[in-house]
């Protein structure tokens, strides 16, 4: 891009680097249309928060509609984002995950001690 551009800087607080990182992943796919407008996300500490994590999107533009169109569309974006990560969040699936492969190791353990007994 040359000449003059507009740019905003957003901060997306959220709880845990686990999920500011799954937010950048989810939202790093779908790339800017506009050859005229410009995007980078980052995950970075948040001060004063503990363990949380800041999103940060870097957006610049080459005039003040281009951001703003690029700006909304983020942000409905992030919107589905974070809903889907409050419906499906990773730990719940992790969880359950753990729980099958307990259940098929005790089932291998159960077949096991089965056919040494005979």
């Amino acid at each position: 891009m040359t000449g003059p551009e507009d740019s905003e800087s957003i901060d997306v607080p959220l709880p845990t680097e686990r999920l500011a990182t799954t937010a950048l992943q989810a939202l790093q796919v779908d790339k800017e249309l506009s050859p005229l407008v410009r995007r980078d996300l980052a995950v970075v500490p948040a001060p004063d928060l503990g363990d949380a994590q800041l999103l940060r999107v870097e957006y610049r533009a080459t005039t003040n509609r281009m951001l703003r169109v690029a700006v909304n569309s983020f942000m409905d974006s992030l919107k589905l984002v974070v809903e889907v990560m409050e419906q499906l969040d990773v730990d719940v699936l992790e969880e359950q995950q753990k729980q099958q492969q307990q259940q098929q190791q005790q089932q291998q353990q159960q077949t096991e001690n089965t056919i040494q007994a005979t």
